[in-house]
């Protein structure tokens, strides 16, 4: 059964922007004051949990201070959301704004972290959906480097979530329809995935048949013991010239990719009702308590919470 939980008090300070941050992977830096318990917002944070790797965060806040999050842990896709007010992300060299009815869509961790600054504002209202895995949806992987994908949402679709995220947090139907609208925000703000590979990225075409090759074999036997050595072999490069050019193609670094495939297998194995041992020596690790570790950085959740889920 989804689970909603109401995380945030009416007065959001730094010390619980703070605790939010230590929980999902976010730097705060808030302007002016340098108070702990002046407020930052004043307003509601309501978390919502739902099936299939989806997180959903529903924010209505009267922003007191501006303030710029920071966010670091590795999401395959997210979605924000704007219903009222105004936000500005950053990532690479991209930067946009968005207002009332735009909607945004990025990937990002650690090497490609998401900077978002919230100015001070009467009222801000927000959607946010993190997709923590894109194993049960059968979305696509992120390729290439990331960039935001921007598009408006339709008056319909804004009124109809303006509307939903009114309801009382507590009515066991909410999460339910929240379900259903996450479907339909992903339908949409999901971008197309590219055919080719960037112009610039410098690869031969035999380069990229290479990649492609070397990069289904790991996503189909992720647990092998893979080293650079014997990979940059395979693929008839030097070790640097691997791992550059596997960057240029996919946007992220080689043994990164490796570390993804395997926890993708590992949530497919504690879905299925495997333990978290077997799990972890699934996707090749040796020790849980590691695995545990990598899992919940990746998807947020520990594997003991997703077992259970899936049992």
């Amino acid at each position: 059964m989804p689970q909603q939980q109401r995380f945030a008090t009416p007065e959001i300070t730094p010390r619980s922007l703070a605790r939010l941050g230590q929980r999902f992977g976010i730097h705060y830096r808030i302007e002016g004051s340098d108070s702990p318990r002046q407020p930052v917002a004043i307003g509601h944070v309501h978390d919502v949990s739902l099936p299939q790797g989806m997180h959903l965060t529903l924010s209505d806040l009267q922003v007191e201070r501006g303030y710029t999050s920071t966010s670091y842990q590795s999401v395959p896709w997210f979605l924000s959301i704007i219903l009222e007010g105004t936000i500005q992300l950053h990532m690479n060299k991209q930067q946009v704004i968005l207002g009332a009815g735009d909607g945004v869509c990025v990937h990002f961790d650690a090497q490609h972290p998401l900077t978002v600054h919230q100015p001070a504002q009467p009222r801000l209202r927000t959607v946010n959906l993190a997709v923590l895995t894109t194993t049960p949806l059968g979305l696509p992987d992120p390729s290439g480097s990331p960039h935001l994908h921007c598009w408006p949402l339709s008056e319909a679709l804004r009124d109809t979530l303006c509307t939903i995220s009114r309801q009382p947090p507590s009515t066991w139907r909410q999460p339910l329809v929240w379900q259903g609208l996450a479907l339909q925000l992903i339908g949409l703000g999901l971008p197309e995935p590219s055919p080719t590979f960037p112009e610039h990225s410098g690869l031969s075409a035999r380069d990229r048949r290479r990649l492609a090759a070397l990069h289904s074999r790991i996503a189909q036997h992720p647990a092998e013991p893979y080293s650079l050595t014997a990979l940059a072999k395979e693929a008839a490069m030097s070790p640097s010239s691997l791992r550059q050019k596997f960057r240029a193609c996919y946007g992220c670094a080689l043994f990164d990719y490796i570390r993804q495939a395997r926890l993708q297998q590992a949530y497919k194995s504690l879905l299925q009702g495997h333990s978290v041992q077997q799990a972890a020596h699934s996707c090749g690790y040796r020790h849980a308590s590691n695995f545990s570790t990598a899992f919940k950085r990746h998807f947020g959740i520990a594997p003991h919470a997703l077992q259970r889920t899936g049992s």
